[in-house]
């Protein structure tokens, strides 16, 4: 994927997101991709932050957003690598988080969630 292509996945993905429209987000994903994610342990305890296939992720997103209604997100930056895209974006608390999306065949095989850990911001 290139930057050109980057930028507008990136505003679908986000808009999808801020919609909180699951299935819009789900599109864009690989029937066997692997999601990995600090948050997912919370809402899929067995998972380990690991989440596998398309209907897995669709169960986490599900709960994740019953549990987190108000969530938005502001893009910040798009950066392309190869085969791979991460979005720097904030969410409607002002956090700084990055999503690493590697593609196959124009649909994200493997994504990784991360987020901004300073000493004010770590986990209590």
């Amino acid at each position: 994927m290139t930057l050109p292509q980057a930028v507008p996945f990136a505003a679908q993905w986000l808009d999808a997101w801020n919609r909180q429209d699951v299935e819009a987000v789900l599109r864009h994903y690989a029937e066997d991709v692997v999601f990995t994610s600090p948050l997912a342990s919370r809402f899929v305890p067995s998972s380990g932050g690991v989440v596998r296939g398309k209907d897995a992720l669709r169960q986490y997103w599900t709960v994740a957003l019953q549990n987190n209604p108000e969530l938005r997100f502001r893009l910040i930056g798009v950066y392309a690598g190869i085969d791979t895209i991460v979005l720097n974006y904030r969410n409607q608390h002002g956090r700084s988080l990055c999503e690493v999306m590697t593609f196959r065949q124009g649909l994200v095989a493997v994504g990784h969630a991360t987020s901004l850990e300073t000493s004010d911001e770590a986990p209590r």
